[in-house]
């Protein structure tokens, strides 16, 4: 069925990132270079080792031309079947099945006809930027990102707060002056992919040629260039690691002002679309909803951790990343709250309590995880991690100097304390808890496994990044982190993996 082989696909995916060389930051906090006597309190000192290169891969035609293809062939594909379905009275996987039996050429008609994009979903999403844009613009302290490769060193505004406020309550006062209903996000989803789907390939491509300095167009760091894998995969992949437009960082605007904040608001306008079509709230869907928004507020508040992660440091602005979250997100990240829309949970209050508490403790032990790495960052360690001062390892790596090419040194602090003592990425675990309560809110007993796609993707994807990331924060840190691994055994679930 559709959900095997797009687990498949994404397996597939796996596969091409396991290709791309890049280093990762591990729980640690950047620091410049400490003097050699230097020494803290908690902290265990590595000894330094020669900086490692990953060596090129080759090109392959599987991981760096087929694979790329098909997954820039079908995850758009998808997309656009998963907003035909949810628009079905019975949005389940069967119904799927009969469709594609009764003609194939039929459903894939109906499927265009249902996600063309339309003058209302342009509206939509033009007013939808421009109120980020216009939040982007607020003054807040500077923060940085870690330093890149070459040298670069990110900066940004620390005003996700106020977009996280404002944003919402500008929305939902909209919505109760009349300019729009409350569903508007529902009512206009199929044109909305199919616009955010086109216009996505399309700015990928401007990306793609940002990178590469044609167009008339420069990019905005020295983290830029072709990956030497063809132009297939440097399109998949992206040419650039910091992209700029007017200012705006493309990165932290696509993947958190637009995509994090449709996800975000999807849940509270699908539940106003339920409320209208069925006359009541549907309890899987309104505790669905409120467990997301709970968990995106915490995003926002630690968004400056998320600029620091694999994410934003390792994986370019492509294909992969940047369609990812501007049409991958909104179509799959809210493909459960969608399918209850049209069909309801069919669960009682009482029993969609319980998954949802559940949900909610995940929420927050993620939240607490992301919160004790973040203050350690920011106090330089200092920080009480459960009450107790953090265990650290002190760790070297080398980056290349922009201005002189040559290797610099500098530390960083890999935290050994509180949940990062406990499992090595004890934040997915909390993730995954969460996001499997969202999808069993959505009933499986009536819509059959597709509210649970969301969950599965998300389980192979962090498993996979747990991997990858591992590989990347060897290379960099060498005896550093393998001492890390050592303190802490397990990589996400304490005494089985």
């Amino acid at each position: 069925d559709r959900q095997s082989v797009s687990l498949l696909l994404c397996l597939c995916n796996l596969s091409v990132h396991t290709a791309m060389p890049a280093t990762r930051r591990s729980p640690a906090r950047e620091r410049p270079s400490p003097s050699p006597q230097r020494r803290r309190s908690g902290v265990a000192k590595s000894a330094a080792a020669a900086p490692k290169q990953a060596a090129p891969s080759k090109l392959s035609l599987v991981d760096h031309v087929l694979l790329p293809l098909l997954l820039m062939v079908t995850t758009p594909t998808f997309c656009h079947i998963t907003a035909w379905l949810t628009a079905q009275p019975e949005p389940t996987l069967s119904t799927l099945a009969a469709a594609a039996a009764a003609g194939p050429a039929a459903l894939a008609a109906d499927v265009l006809a249902s996600t063309m994009p339309d003058a209302k979903a342009a509206v939509l999403l033009t007013a939808f930027s421009g109120l980020a844009l216009l939040i982007y613009a607020i003054p807040g302290p500077v923060k940085f990102g870690p330093i890149s490769d070459r040298g670069a060193r990110p900066a940004y505004a620390d005003n996700a707060m106020w977009h996280c406020v404002l944003f919402p309550l500008v929305f939902v006062l909209g919505a109760a002056a009349g300019l729009y209903p409350l569903s508007v996000l529902y009512d206009n989803f199929g044109a909305t992919v199919g616009l955010l789907n086109f216009g996505g390939l399309a700015f990928c491509a401007l990306l793609y040629a940002k990178g590469l300095s044609r167009l008339g167009l420069r990019p905005s760091g020295p983290d830029a260039g072709s990956s030497g894998k063809g132009l297939l995969f440097d399109y998949y992949w992206g040419t650039e690691l910091y992209p700029q437009l007017g200012g705006v960082d493309v990165k932290r605007f696509v993947n958190c002002r637009i995509s994090m904040t449709y996800w975000m608001l999807a849940g509270v306008s699908f539940a106003a679309a339920s409320h209208s079509r069925h006359g009541r709230l549907d309890p899987g869907l309104v505790l669905c909803a409120a467990s997301q928004f709970v968990y995106l507020v915490k995003f926002f508040y630690w968004e400056i951790g998320y600029m620091r992660s694999i994410d934003i440091i390792t994986d370019r602005a492509g294909f992969y990343e940047t369609w990812g979250c501007l049409v991958w997100v909104p179509s799959i990240y809210t493909l459960h709250t969608r399918s209850m829309v049209q069909l309801p949970s069919g669960l009682s209050w009482p029993a969609a309590g319980a998954i949802f508490a559940v949900g909610l403790l995940g929420v927050a032990f993620n939240f607490e995880a992301d919160l004790q790495r973040q203050r350690f960052r920011e106090t330089g360690g200092a920080a009480l991690v459960w009450g107790r001062k953090p265990i650290a390892i002190e760790a070297e790596y080398h980056v290349t100097d922009p201005k002189s090419g040559k290797l610099a040194r500098h530390t960083s602090l890999l935290l050994v304390s509180g949940w990062w003592g406990v499992a090595r990425h004890a934040q997915y675990l909390f993730e995954l808890t969460a996001a499997w309560s969202w999808g069993l809110l959505a009933g499986v007993g009536t819509h059959g496994a597709l509210p649970l796609f969301y969950a599965a993707f998300l389980t192979v994807l962090l498993v996979h990044r747990a991997i990858r990331d591992e590989e990347k924060c060897s290379l960099k840190y060498g005896a550093a982190y393998a001492k890390y691994k050592a303190m802490v055994p397990y990589k996400i679930v304490p005494y089985v993996f």
